[in-house]
């Protein structure tokens, strides 16, 4: 077959398994594929650097498709590069349990590499996959071994380049000069309320000019000019590289294209046989793949075979001549940390005192830093407020890529951009204030829905970092970030538990960890006396008991609240009350525990309880129970010294002991 009639014969089988798909499920976005299909066949057979059958390859060219509701055009290119995704599974699109779900859903097993749905955050992820690759390239490449050497790639489209998580990113990639980012941008100017022209009429590649990337335009259904453009942007190394596509959505769909009416519906029976009619394919099967483009598609397998091979034969040579770097680059695709890593963890005494808990997890960060070398991070242009800056090592830059990243005042961009960074096998943190966490929470609840380990730095925890007033004092925070599945939030009570906080979150691999940190400063517990911080592990724990006999009152309280908790119970100790201190700073942990343990800590038989948090008492009803009662927040702030609002609010001993008095029946 003749070069030009199997080009077409590939793009038009991309483009009918993606309406098959969509037209079966009766549900999703047929017209992104069908417009898309010209240009991610020539990124696919020509340029993409991967192997199907070892989809975890570390040296592989990372693909995302950033406008995810296209989902079916990822799915039919995996099928027909032979990734473990089958005809079958292209059948039961949308359905239960599929691996082809509606959105792309990280699974690093069948070629997906990350999860996208909401537009902008496959933008964002896929340039923290670019900064994490230039990071790992000047820390393991040495002269003749190119252990690091990838692109990132993505499809993006007029939805993603409207998010202001995009245009967050795009300035950040510019200014590093991320070269080895190459997106495809989609421009169909359609949205689903109809013409990209009533909401958005910017001019995109000057927008980007100015951003410093390299733009090129071409035409979308060109492969020539499509391919010349990638190669292009891969010469180009000193700016990531934009390539404005001019497609249409619906390609040959003979009464839908260039219409809304083909974003998200299926085209429909009637229009779907016009559609193949028009494109020259044959009505029946349905799922129809020529035998002629399977094999063409299948080419892969050998070009990745032996890309991989060449690169086996670089890490052979390279483990004989850097066995130190090799050994740590075993570690970082096993996700492990050195040994003896947790000996460099700091031990705080109470002399060490007052301190805020900012402060300990900044000495605990710097302790750590020299025994973890793929621990990177940094703040959205507050590492002064949240001490995450790392102490004699250099920034990442466009001129060294070293561990510091100054993410700018950017969290949308930063949240995708750890992800995109743990999604690499990086362990990537961020500090902002708790309050900027809604800016992330996006990303946030992504990391949460892949499992990946990334460690946010949320300091300014409360009411308790006083003059700023309301704006920048969190209320509903806490409860919103520990309603995400699969997040661990931990508020501890001082230095020590910081300390236990930051082994937690660098040992814990399935989910990203919230370090709900204060401004003010708190007394460092004097673990002679009260239980020791190891305790923060369990999630809550018994940090003072009843003196005589089993308590008759729980006192429950997190973050900064602990100390002021303690010294009601010490008073109230002294009058003869039975009162247990529990200190509770991770939820999340406590659920993990046995149900021996946790009625160990909290018995049922105790009904009298006091919980304690500056924040909505949203949740704690669970811990409190029919019997119990809350000192929390149901009103935003105010602009005051921290003492102040803290005792007009009711967060004082005396509260304290007053609300224990009145649940021991002695009030």
């Amino acid at each position: 077959m003749e070069k030009e009639n199997l080009d077409q014969l590939c793009i038009n089988t991309i483009r009918m398994l993606a309406v098959d798909g969509v037209e079966k499920a009766k549900s999703g976005h047929p017209g992104m594929p069908m417009g898309d299909a010209p240009m991610a066949y020539v990124l696919w057979t020509q340029y993409l650097k991967h192997n199907p059958k070892n989809p975890r390859w570390p040296n592989r060219d990372r693909f995302v498709l950033s406008a995810g509701h296209g989902s079916m055009l990822l799915y039919s290119l995996l099928f027909l590069t032979e990734y473990p995704i089958s005809i079958d599974d292209l059948k039961q699109f949308r359905q239960w349990e599929s691996p082809t779900a509606g959105h792309p859903e990280y699974s690093p097993e069948h070629g997906i590499e990350t999860t996208t749905g909401p537009l902008g955050q496959g933008f964002g992820t896929g340039v923290g996959m670019a900064m994490a690759q230039a990071y790992l390239a000047q820390y393991f490449n040495r002269p003749g071994f190119d252990l690091v050497d990838y692109h990132i790639y993505a499809i993006v489209s007029d939805g993603d380049m409207m998010e202001g998580i995009s245009s967050e990113a795009a300035s950040l990639a510019g200014h590093l000069g991320l070269g080895k980012i190459i997106y495809l941008y989609s421009d169909n100017k359609i949205s689903i309320e109809g013409s990209t022209d009533i909401a958005f009429t910017e001019d995109v590649g000057k927008r980007f000019e100015a951003y410093r990337w390299h733009v090129q335009h071409v035409d979308g259904n060109n492969l020539e000019q499509v391919g010349q453009a990638i190669h292009a942007a891969r010469q180009e190394t000193a700016r990531p590289s934009l390539i404005i596509s001019r497609t249409h959505i619906g390609f040959g769909s003979p009464h839908k294209q260039d219409t809304a009416d083909v974003h998200g519906s299926p085209l429909g029976p009637e229009e779907t046989n016009l559609t193949k009619k028009n494109l020259g394919w044959p009505l029946e099967p349905a799922f129809y793949v020529p035998d002629e483009a399977l094999d063409h598609f299948r080419e892969a397998l050998a070009r990745g075979k032996d890309a991989e091979k060449q690169w086996q034969e670089i890490h052979a040579s390279y483990s004989e001549k850097y066995p130190e770097l090799a050994t740590e680059w075993d570690r970082l695709q096993k996700g492990e940390l050195p040994p003896s890593w947790e000996e460099a963890v700091p031990v705080f005494e109470p002399k060490d005192g007052p301190m805020a808990t900012r402060s300990a997890s900044g000495k605990v960060l710097n302790a750590v830093a020299g025994k973890l070398p793929m621990l990177i991070g940094g703040s959205a242009d507050l590492s002064p407020s949240n001490n995450t800056h790392l102490k004699g090592f250099g920034d990442f830059s466009m001129e060294s890529r070293e561990r510091n990243i100054h993410f700018g005042v950017r969290e949308h961009a930063m949240g995708a951009i750890l992800n995109g960074m743990a999604l690499t096998g990086l362990i990537p943190y961020g500090g902002t204030f708790l309050v900027f966490s809604d800016y992330m929470k996006p990303s946030i609840r992504l990391a949460a829905l892949m499992g990946q380990r990334v460690i946010y730095v949320f300091t300014h925890d409360s009411i308790g970092l006083g003059e700023d007033g309301p704006t920048h004092q969190p209320v509903e925070h806490l409860p919103a970030l520990r309603a995400i599945p699969n997040i661990t939030v931990i508020r501890p009570a001082d230095a020590n538990e910081t300390a236990w906080a930051w082994r937690v979150a660098l040992s814990h691999k399935q989910g990203p960890v919230a370090l709900i940190l204060t401004r003010q400063n708190l007394p460092v517990m004097d673990r002679s006396r009260y239980a020791p911080a190891e305790g923060l592990t369990r999630g809550a724990y018994v940090l003072a008991d009843a003196k005589n006999g089993k308590p008759g009152l729980l006192i429950l309280a997190t973050g900064s609240e602990v100390s002021i908790a303690l010294e009601a119970y010490e008073k109230l100790t002294a009058e003869g009350a039975a009162v247990r201190l529990v200190s509770m700073p991770s939820w999340e942990l406590f659920e993990k525990q046995t149900a021996a343990y946790k009625e160990e800590v909290l018995p049922s038989g105790v009904r009298a309880r006091l919980a304690v948090e500056t924040a909505s008492p949203m949740g704690w009803h669970k811990y409190a129970g029919d019997g119990g009662e809350i000192i929390g927040i149901t009103r935003f702030g105010a602009s005051a010294p921290a003492k102040v609002i803290m005792g007009k609010l009711g967060f004082t001993t005396d509260n304290i002991m007053a609300q224990a008095r009145k649940l021991l029946g002695k009030g």
